[in-house]
């Protein structure tokens, strides 16, 4: 009889799988860069009105879908809140990319300058600024205000990248890409969105690919190598930091946006299964590499639970 591996013992190189050399991947990624990279400022018709009636966010994707409110709501108010939802997730987005960007600089840091990782890393910090000025144009685009992620949890992200290990930035910068990635290849396909959103949604799916993969990469060296006391820390930060994220993934502003009662909103969405699985699918590849690489354990696997992305 045999007996299934627990989950508790530390992993093996052998168990995670061989590693990929380091610069050999990074001149893969760099090579791909170079020819599948986009200039969102020519490569989009900003010009374009929007099309009437279309929808700016799946309307399934949407928060309050298939709720007792939602059900009570007529098909443009249902439109405006996908249009404010839209631009709440651009603006949290940008947040993300503006943490991921100084990770990324601090990872570099002691690194040797002319190594293929040290220029790939470049180049994805260069693919997230163009990122932040394509999400930030989208949502003057769509005439809603920006939507920040609340005092609270801006300056406590402050702390998590201040305090944040090697592998736990990794972490972090996985829950950041994967989840809306797997919203965003929902959307760039589907007609009934507005052309500009699959558009953006295009070129982030795309060139995030690449960014996921490196981030996985090296999250899978950084577990086999680092200190006991540092791979702890990191599934603790990593544990907070997508505690903060579910919490902050839709801004409630945008239910008092389109006239509806905020505390009833918010109510519903987190007594909506539709809602839930729809977060756990989004994050279920990556949970999934996560547990593989050892970072879910303990406090960490407990956190991520609380956020409810962990089935």
């Amino acid at each position: 009889m045999t007996t299934a591996p627990d989950r508790r013992t530390p992993r093996t190189q052998d168990a995670l799988g061989p590693l990929k050399d380091r610069e050999h991947l990074a001149e893969r990624l760099l090579e791909s860069s170079s020819r599948h990279s986009f200039d969102p400022d020519t490569e989009l018709d900003w010009d374009a009105p929007p099309v009437p009636g279309a929808w700016y966010w799946p309307p399934e994707l949407v928060s309050l879908y298939d709720t007792p409110l939602w059900r009570r709501m007529s098909e443009e108010q249902r439109r405006d809140l996908a249009r404010h939802e839209a631009a709440s997730l651009a603006s949290l987005g940008i947040w993300f990319e503006i943490i991921l960007m100084q990770l990324l600089v601090r990872h570099i840091y002691d690194k040797p300058v002319t190594s293929a990782h040290v220029r790939y890393a470049l180049t994805e910090i260069a693919d997230e600024c163009r990122h932040s000025k394509m999400f930030a144009r989208m949502i003057r685009h769509a005439g809603t205000p920006a939507y920040p992620v609340s005092r609270l949890h801006h300056n406590l992200a402050r702390v998590l990248k201040t305090v944040s290990t090697t592998p736990g930035s990794f972490a972090c910068t996985l829950l950041g890409e994967e989840i809306l990635d797997h919203m965003q290849r929902l959307t760039f396909p589907d007609e009934r969105v507005q052309p500009l959103v699959r558009g953006v949604t295009r070129i982030h799916v795309v060139e995030e690919a690449r960014h996921v993969r490196y981030a996985r990469e090296e999250l899978r060296r950084q577990m086999l190598t680092a200190p006991r006391w540092e791979t702890h820390l990191a599934r603790v930060s990593a544990g907070e930091a997508a505690r903060v994220f579910s919490v902050a993934f839709v801004n409630p502003a945008v239910y008092t946006a389109v006239g509806l009662d905020r505390r009833t909103a918010v109510a519903q969405v987190r007594a909506s299964a539709h809602r839930r699985e729809v977060m756990r699918a989004g994050a279920s590849r990556l949970t999934e590499f996560l547990d593989d690489v050892g970072m879910l354990r303990g406090v960490g696997r407990r956190l991520w639970r609380s956020s409810g992305l962990l089935a």
